[in-house]
């Protein structure tokens, strides 16, 4: 596409504009809606307060170390000061999917010389299944690592190979810090680069393959820290591998929010593209960025579920393994804007649409939330407090994404929460509260209304019946189930929306000695 005259699509005002439009569906939410994103939200709380709240520090430890998943915690050290928590937090929030897609973008710009039309079918996908689950460390450390594979592919592209190393032994290692999955997954896609720009100059696989891997040791300080963090007691389970049914589900998740019909329709779309690229006589691969997407495919079928001790490692890569192959479909060299303007069409219809429907999704989110939240006004500052959350055993597409909200008392009111993780390694934070064994820790909070099997949680009535009432002051219903009210006991109602409820504890002897 070198030399080719500029499309009104490829203007730099328009691009920009479509970047910053990937900030609009986290306008409005205060609290951006996502899964563990509270959870996470305690812990900054505990990070930045510990030190002078004795209250705190009863009921968690701290201790800095130095792992691989630190990206948002740090940031909110400077940020905090200046916005609050809140909106420090929901500032970073909303800078992913902008890095997101112009990561996107400039990765395009670098491979292709222009940015080809189907590439703004990628773009929604920064709003894809691990985005909306959460896992902010890692989606910031995607975020980044689109945008430094960018940055490789022009310094490869300029023959900046010596400049090239010296800035990616620092580059790597902070995003490693960021989170170790986006590191990873840089040195996959400057593998796979690299090996391809190596071959298109010297021909064969076998020997590019060996240079590219030369030029990617810049890329390996980071492992001398992750044998550091993982050996030992922090090592953590890798386990579940293989498991084909989970992995074609993932897929169909890769754009899972509210609405699944749309969400599996939308998938169902992207894949069209990708084969309408192939089968199309006015498109083609880019073979850089189409094997490195068969590389990141590749990575894909031979993660585990289960890596380290966190779940979900293998989902956590759909929405890129797509993303990078639809950027990789340009128009064939000659090919005018007639002969696909049916496709940039189509492309702006769907990043628009999308779009629209993740505001819409985010904003409805963001009003039950903040209606639930109306307990926390009423609980006294480093209150007791323990919440059950209601869910169903099996796996819906649409959740309530509050299985961490009790963590906004704990950031707004230094309460207890009993959402917070307790692995040791995987984060800095650890639980005190040894007077709720069992009642003080993620999954503790989730309840349901029947036993559910292969799952820790407890039904609503064993939690209520249950809970060690001598350690905690008030109880926190959220969308519970439907459960025995006579075991609310001992409890007296300060605060109901007409779906959740607040109830300070007046009685501490142990509910299951009374008669019910």
């Amino acid at each position: 596409m070198e030399g080719a005259p500029r499309h009104w699509w490829d203007d730099k005002r328009f691009l920009l504009l479509t970047v910053f439009a990937m900030a609009i569906p986290l306008l409005r939410p205060g609290l951006p809606p996502l899964v563990d994103l509270p959870g996470h939200m305690g812990r900054y709380r505990v990070q930045l307060d510990w030190a002078h709240s004795p209250v705190l520090e009863s009921f968690y430890s701290f201790q800095w170390q130095l792992i691989g998943n630190l990206g948002v915690d740090l940031l909110v050290i400077p940020l905090t000061p200046i916005f609050g928590l809140e909106l420090a937090v929901k500032l970073i929030v909303m800078a992913i999917p902008v890095l997101t897609a112009l990561g996107l973008i400039w990765i395009a710009r670098e491979v292709h010389g222009r940015i080809p039309p189907a590439a703004f079918f990628a773009l929604p996908l920064a709003y894809g299944h691990p985005f909306h689950f959460g896992f902010v460390n890692f989606a910031l450390a995607m975020a980044l690592a689109l945008n430094a594979f960018a940055l490789w592919l022009r310094l490869g592209r300029l023959g900046k190979e010596k400049l090239r190393a010296l800035v990616f032994v620092p580059i790597g290692l902070l995003l490693w810090l960021c989170h170790t999955f986006g590191w990873a997954t840089l040195g996959v896609m400057a593998y796979a680069a690299e090996t391809v720009r190596t071959h298109d100059r010297t021909g064969g696989w076998w020997r590019p393959m060996v240079t590219a891997a030369l030029h990617c040791i810049v890329l390996a300080p980071p492992l001398a820290l992750m044998l550091m963090w993982r050996s030992g007691q922090v090592g953590g389970q890798t386990a579940d591998w293989f498991n084909w049914p989970i992995k074609y589900e993932w897929l169909k998740m890769t754009l899972r929010d509210r609405w699944q019909i749309f969400d599996v329709i939308s998938v169902v779309i992207l894949l069209g593209v990708l084969v309408h690229g192939k089968m199309s006589r006015v498109l083609e691969y880019s073979r850089m960025l189409g094997i490195t997407a068969l590389f990141l495919l590749g990575t894909y079928l031979l993660l585990p579920r289960i890596v380290f001790g966190s779940a979900y490692a293998d989902m956590r890569l759909t929405p890129f393994m797509f993303a990078i192959a639809l950027i990789a479909i340009r128009p064939k060299p000659g090919e005018g804007a007639r002969a696909f303007r049916f496709i940039i069409a189509a492309a702006l219809l769907f990043f628009g649409v999308r779009l629209a429907a993740t505001t819409v999704s985010f904003w409805r989110y963001a009003d039950r939330h903040e209606a639930a939240m109306g307990a926390i006004a009423n609980l006294p500052k480093g209150a007791r407090l323990i919440s059950f959350v209601g869910r169903g055993c099996h796996l819906p597409w649409y959740t309530n994404r509050m299985e961490h909200l009790p963590a906004m008392a704990l950031v707004r009111k230094h309460a207890f929460s009993n959402d917070q993780w307790a692995m040791a390694g995987a984060q800095l934070l650890g639980v005190r509260k040894e007077d709720a064994f069992g009642f003080n820790h993620d999954a503790s909070q989730i309840v349901t209304e029947v036993k559910c099997r292969g799952e820790v949680w407890r039904t609503v009535d064993a939690s209520l019946r249950k809970f060690p009432r001598h350690a905690y002051d008030y109880v926190w219903l959220i969308d519970p189930p439907r459960f025995n009210r006579a075991y609310l006991s001992g409890m007296t109602l300060i605060w109901g929306n007409g779906r959740d409820a607040l109830y300070r504890i007046e009685s501490r002897e142990p509910l299951s000695e009374k008669p019910l």
